[in-house]
């Protein structure tokens, strides 16, 4: 008798350890005492489900839930309730429905489900399903459901017929007004409570600190009757979060007793205002810790770069858990140093899903996609941001096909999915995919948000689409996105390289606030269509608002300068770039310059602008030479430049083009058989043109080399005849020798 008492003895503490264990997130050691246990009841099985759902381990769970040989009521519902903890809706569901008897707990934890994740008609049909309404319970989650989706007509019809109300019915109530942040309506109706307690004290205290309203909450704090440790640290909190960091440490100074959270509060505070140091001397007098003073230190370090630290912080760790392993693979991945995140990940004994995100995330902004493939394909349970964060790394290295793929896999999309796709073909060129995908995002009911319209306005500017164009501003109106400077920016640029200057005029006045990405694109605009003048009058209006320029706007006017012919102002802007703004000049100022000289007919300067600059020359300045070069008849300078460009890019035939027809203006024959033979011998192949045109709001594509097209043959027609036209009129011009059809 004494044998078996004090056996049940060792399994009830067993059990209950395993309990703690799971609370505090050591959950390998929780794996190693229901090893250890000989004497298993169902108690244990329950405490170890548990464990395993509180620390993201559901599959765990529900595997060792499946292998029970006796289940109880109390494991059926442990096993619902790590649904719930864990978003699996669809499965606690499916659990629910098996269940041979259920209790009101049970109930309880399935409209719960619901409620938290937003699907309250379900919520409302299980609640008017309950076969005893009298429990309160199941009332005070249907009406927090209401309040937190600020239904809050509902959740009082509800409140108002309740038969019985206790204190949480009330604070139900009260959290949804602030939750929803309607602080003057929790006011009310904490001032109507017939019943109240700490916690609707403390509601009311995290509402006015939610808010930003930290006089307020100060005021409140001190009208608390009994302030409790939830007090001190929810003003501690919004001290904190609002960059009042000296008055946080002040009140946690004051704090009449403290426990391991007002700790963990004060040490947050001060990662999150990266006051590292001030937060490691915290860590370091804490008389007790739990994984969260561990996590909170560790995400601390990785967050200030102090990897090593972090590591180091890591392996002193007396129990780890995934949360701060996370943490430190998540910094090595920011930092490229995937090997070691590797190491970290390979030694978890079972990974949760943002651990798993994690290091795919790591791979994908390395650009090793093969390596985040690999993990993908491993992984059990994806959520929508394994999905999307492949989507996104494909498309980084340029792989939209298999981007496409991944998102044509996907069981459920939401609009960064979208987006991600929409901007992956816009980043690599293939705007009329990106076009596409926009309306196949309306097709399917999706609402765009600032950054897909931003995309969407954005490839129509590369394809000139302006009708397409006008279309997404109108709905970008109806939207409420016109305001959103992301996305006026965008149409600024559209507008401007569709031509119609003067819309993106009213574009740029409409923005309330603009910065310099749209005084930039302004800017660009007018250089783009020929307004030098304009593109210089407002540089100087912008320098007399006090906006520092920047290189991408010293690009725009130099360019309108060079488009327009204005070559002292160009000059000019040029030297004070340097001298005044301080900004080093890049290969794309300089090749504005460049073209600038090449316009005006100072091509002697501008070649020895090529050969004087400190940053190595591209082939775009040699290309502007060389067309210049041609213009001018210059032939030994068009051979320099001509060389230069065919080391960069001996493949590209148009520079062999520009030679041979240099050669041909002068007459040296001999030269444009030598660049025909070179020609032949480098294996250059003319690249296929390409043009697409706008008609009924859709944009058509060609390519000159496409046979199938429609039509091609009376096209190539009507080209000859032109072309032949052209030859008559022109025929004593220079351009008799263009040899680009004979090339």
């Amino acid at each position: 008798m004494k044998q078996s008492l004090k056996q049940g003895c060792h399994v009830f503490n067993h059990n209950q350890r395993i309990n703690q264990l799971g609370k505090s997130g050591r959950i390998e050691e929780a794996i190693n005492l229901f090893k250890y246990m000989t004497d298993k009841n169902v108690v244990t099985y329950n405490s170890m489900i548990s464990a395993f759902a509180k620390n993201g381990r559901i599959i765990d769970a529900r595997r060792l839930f499946d292998n029970m040989h006796h289940r109880n009521l109390v494991s059926w519902n442990t096993m619902i309730a790590g649904y719930l903890h864990n978003d699996r809706v669809k499965e606690a569901r499916g659990l629910f429905d098996r269940m041979f008897e259920r209790d009101l707990y049970s109930w309880n934890l399935m409209i719960t489900c619901y409620t938290r994740n937003g699907e309250l008609e379900k919520a409302r049909e299980l609640f008017d399903l309950l076969p005893n309404k009298g429990d309160t319970a199941c009332w005070n989650s249907m009406i927090a459901g209401y309040a937190k989706k600020g239904r809050f007509s509902d959740a009082k019809k509800l409140f108002d017929v309740m038969p019985v109300k206790d204190v949480v019915s009330w604070n139900s109530m009260l959290s949804g007004y602030t939750k929803n942040l309607e602080m003057c309506l929790a006011l009310k109706f904490f001032e109507g409570m017939e019943e109240c307690n700490a916690v609707s004290w403390n509601i009311m205290l995290d509402g006015f600190v939610g808010v930003g309203d930290l006089d307020s909450a100060w005021k409140f704090f001190h009208k608390i009757p009994h302030l409790n440790v939830v007090s001190w640290v929810t003003m501690l909190c919004g001290y904190a979060r609002n960059g009042k960091i000296l008055e946080a440490r002040r009140l946690f100074d004051q704090m009449p007793s403290r426990n391991v959270v007002s700790w963990n509060a004060m040490i947050m505070a001060y990662v999150q205002s990266f006051h590292i140091d001030e937060a490691r001397k915290l860590f370091m007098e804490m008389p007790e810790r739990d994984s969260v003073s561990w996590t909170t230190m560790i995400d601390g370090y990785v967050s200030a770069a102090k990897l090593d630290e972090a590591r180091e912080l890591l392996n002193r760790m007396p129990y780890k858990n995934v949360a701060a392993q996370t943490a430190m693979i998540s910094g090595y991945a920011h930092n490229n140093r995937m090997d070691e995140a590797c190491q970290i990940f390979n030694k978890i004994g079972t990974c949760d899903v943002v651990c798993w995100n994690a290091m795919i995330a790591g791979y994908a902004r390395c650009g090793r996609m093969d390596n985040a493939h690999n993990l993908f394909k491993q992984m059990v349970n994806r959520d929508i941001v394994t999905w999307n964060t492949m989507i996104s790394g494909f498309a980084q290295v340029g792989d939209m096909d298999s981007a496409f793929k991944i998102f044509e896999e996907m069981g459920e999309r939401n609009i960064v999915s979208w987006n991600s796709l929409i901007a992956g073909f816009l980043q690599n060129g293939l705007y009329l995919d990106a076009l596409k995908s926009f309306v196949s995002m309306g097709h399917e009911a999706k609402r765009p948000d600032h950054s897909t319209f931003a995309c969407g306005v954005s490839a129509c500017a590369h394809l000139a689409a302006l009708q397409v164009g006008k279309q997404i501003h109108q709905s970008v109106i109806k939207s409420g996105y016109v305001k959103d400077l992301f996305v006026g920016n965008s149409l600024i640029t559209m507008y401007s390289k569709c031509g119609r200057i003067t819309k993106a005029e009213l574009v740029f006045n409409d923005i309330d606030e603009v910065d310099i990405i749209s005084w930039n694109s302004l800017i660009a605009g007018y250089a783009l269509n020929g307004y030098g003048k304009e593109a210089i009058e407002l540089f100087e209006d912008l320098a007399m608002k006090g906006v520092a320029p920047d290189q991408v706007t010293f690009i725009g006017v130099l360019s309108a300068c060079s488009h327009a012919g204005l070559v002292s102002q160009g000059l000019k802007l040029f030297k004070s770039m340097t001298e005044v703004y301080t900004i080093e000049p890049l290969v794309e100022h300089c090749a504005c310059i460049v073209d600038l000289l090449c316009r005006a007919g100072r091509l002697n300067e501008a070649f020895e602008m090529v050969t004087e600059m400190k940053i190595k020359p591209n082939a775009g300045i040699w290309g502007t030479l060389l067309g210049a070069c041609r213009i001018q008849r210059n032939v030994e300078l068009g051979k320099i430049s001509a060389e230069k460009l065919l080391e960069l890019e001996p493949r590209n035939t148009s520079h062999y083009t520009l030679l041979s027809n240099i050669y041909a203006e002068a007459g040296r024959w001999d030269e444009v058989e030598k660049v025909r033979a070179l020609i032949k011998g480098s294996g250059a192949e003319k690249q296929p043109g390409c043009s697409w045109i706008e008609i009924r709001n859709q944009v058509h594509t060609f390519l000159s080399d496409a046979p199938t097209l429609p039509r091609t043959e009376e096209s190539r027609c009507s080209l000859k005849t032109l072309a032949a036209q052209l030859g008559t009129i022109h025929h004593n011009s220079a351009t008799e020798f263009l040899l680009v059809d004979n090339l």
